[in-house]
């Protein structure tokens, strides 16, 4: 019944070939690579792992960003929220999960996820029974904040990276990052049909290409990855549950609930289709089963990855057979590390222009929900202001509470977190949870 709802609305939206849907989808996950493998070089790195078990980590991540994709696109009475909605592992867990390593060690990484991800497939019900708490004032006030705080992390791209680094917003740089912005424009303004659904496409390979007769792309990656690669449960040794790791990764874990709800609400608005408390229901459930297979198979949690949204709203593709294909071949490079490293070799000034424009977009898809507020009364504008405000503010300045105890700031220099909090809690004090008319235009 559900999978006919959902094709039947998808029939409205425009046709593509097999081989177009393929181009889509590699394009999705071009657009999602980097952010889904920083988290696993980040945790890696911070917990000193060798070589060997960064290899493991990287390409378990990639495939098990495939599998919880499908967890997603598949829509049965169970789970699945059948958006074309892509799943990445979450940044907000970078921070905390290095803290549990350190301080407990790996298997209570594990323990944490496994727990955490059972707990958001029991309370998911009653998680979707809070949409009242979700109106367009609230969803469109965390999707912009969201496009807006991640793009100062293209712009460090643009420049090459670190902006310790040397060579960070060289000539070199900056020619890659504007000419890949350029060419995204370029073949979205003048280009017509499939062609200018694959713009971010043609900006990513346009980019990659002067990288290389620049002398700027490093096949380093490529050769010292192994040919394949199988999925091992449990590799880093057998989970420990403990409490204090447990909780803090629940927290973790409801934060993602939050931004994946503001996820599936724009896709929601992008393609007319309808996210209620069923929708929303089995769309946590299939990521808390994705967490749970996370931690079996020792990667990380799992979250609706926002620049994807952009990439949706840009194509105008609004189907999930593009997303399919974006899952499979993430599956098939997870399984083949040689060829999933072979996106690593995208430099990152080309990637910081491509992120820039894409986050741009969430940014303006939440600017978009938001014109279907009441601007005519003050208390809307108060809840926008102070959410916009403490999610950009306390993002850009984190120290502002380095004397509060690591549990708080963990959260507090988080702006997406601070946003979503503020504008719920707000919201809640000033509308209530049924006056969803006096927030939206007459």
């Amino acid at each position: 019944m559900a999978q006919s709802k959902y094709t039947a609305i998808e029939k409205n939206h425009p046709e593509t070939s097999t081989a177009q849907s393929a181009v889509l989808g590699l394009q999705h996950l071009l657009a999602m690579y980097a952010g889904a493998v920083a988290v696993p070089l980040l945790i890696g790195t911070g917990l000193n792992f060798n070589t060997e078990q960064m290899t493991y980590l990287i390409s378990i991540d990639i495939f098990m960003c495939g599998v919880a994709t499908l967890l997603q696109l598949t829509v049965n009475k169970f789970f699945g929220i059948g958006l074309p909605v892509v799943l990445g592992c979450a940044i907000q867990a970078v921070a905390p999960l290095i803290m549990i390593g350190t301080d407990k060690g790996v298997g209570a990484i594990y323990g944490s996820i496994i727990a955490a991800g059972i707990f958001i497939v029991l309370i998911s019900g009653v998680f979707s029974k809070i949409k009242v708490l979700f109106p367009p004032l609230v969803t469109g006030t965390v999707i912009t904040v969201i496009g807006l705080t991640l793009i100062p992390v293209a712009v460090e791209k643009m420049g090459g990276g670190l902006a310790s680094d040397p060579t960070f917003g060289s000539a070199d740089n900056l020619l890659l990052a504007f000419t890949t912005i350029a060419l995204i424009v370029i073949v979205q303004v003048w280009g017509r049909g499939f062609i200018r659904s694959i713009s971010v496409l043609v900006g990513l390979a346009g980019g990659t290409a002067l990288a290389a007769v620049l002398g700027m792309v490093d096949l380093q990656p490529i050769g010292e990855a192994t040919w394949f690669h199988f999925p091992q449960p449990f590799y880093f040794g057998t989970p420990t549950f403990d409490v204090s790791s447990i909780i803090l990764m629940i927290i973790i874990s409801i934060v993602s609930m939050v931004e994946s709800t503001g996820v599936y609400f724009a896709l929601g608005d992008i393609t007319g289709k309808h996210v209620g408390e069923q929708e929303l229901k089995k769309g946590y459930r299939a990521e808390g089963l994705a967490v749970i297979l996370g931690g079996i198979f020792n990667t990380f949690p799992y979250t609706g990855f926002s620049q994807n949204v952009g990439l949706v709203q840009l194509s105008g593709i609004k189907t999930r057979k593009p997303i399919y294909f974006s899952a499979f071949f993430l599956i098939i490079l997870g399984l083949l590390p040689k060829f999933g490293a072979a996106a690593q070799i995208i430099p990152e000034p080309v990637l910081g222009g491509g992120m820039l424009v894409m986050f741009g977009m969430v940014a303006v898809q939440g600017m978009k929900m938001l014109s279907k507020v009441n601007f005519q009364n003050d208390k809307n504008l108060l809840i926008i202001a102070v959410s916009i405000g403490f999610g950009l503010g306390f993002n850009m300045m984190p120290e502002l509470f380095a004397k509060m105890p690591e549990t708080i700031t963990m959260f507090t220099g988080n702006g997406i977190v601070m946003s979503s909090l503020s504008a719920i809690v707000l919201n809640f004090l000033f509308n209530g949870v049924k006056s969803e008319d006096s927030q939206t235009e007459e």
